[in-house]
């Protein structure tokens, strides 16, 4: 089996039991208080999926001093707030790190 197949094989099991879930559950399963704790769960692990991102080097040290991360994400962040798109989130966020790190 080449590296290739493994990978697709992997994602489509991957997206598979992800998408499972979302398609046998159904809303009303739910009370209104479940749905409104767990509409709190993506602004609960964004931070923790982001924040190491940012501030933890390729060797999982803490780095503040000298990071065009975290100057990136401030700008993202900003144009994020202004524009309300998250492509030109995305976009101004990548531009401006890699103008930091190559100029």
């Amino acid at each position: 089996m080449s590296n290739l197949s493994l990978i697709i094989y992997c994602g489509i099991i991957t997206f598979l039991t992800r998408f499972t879930m979302i398609a046998l559950l159904k809303k009303e399963m739910f009370n209104e208080r479940i749905r409104e704790v767990l509409s709190y769960v993506p602004s609960a692990i964004f931070p923790a999926i982001i924040f190491p991102a940012i501030f933890l080097d390729n060797s999982g040290t803490f780095q503040l001093e000298n990071n065009p991360k975290i100057l990136a994400a401030i700008i993202a962040m900003g144009i994020g707030i202004i524009s309300r798109n998250i492509l030109a989130t995305i976009f101004f966020g990548l531009a401006s790190y890699w103008y930091l790190i190559f100029f």
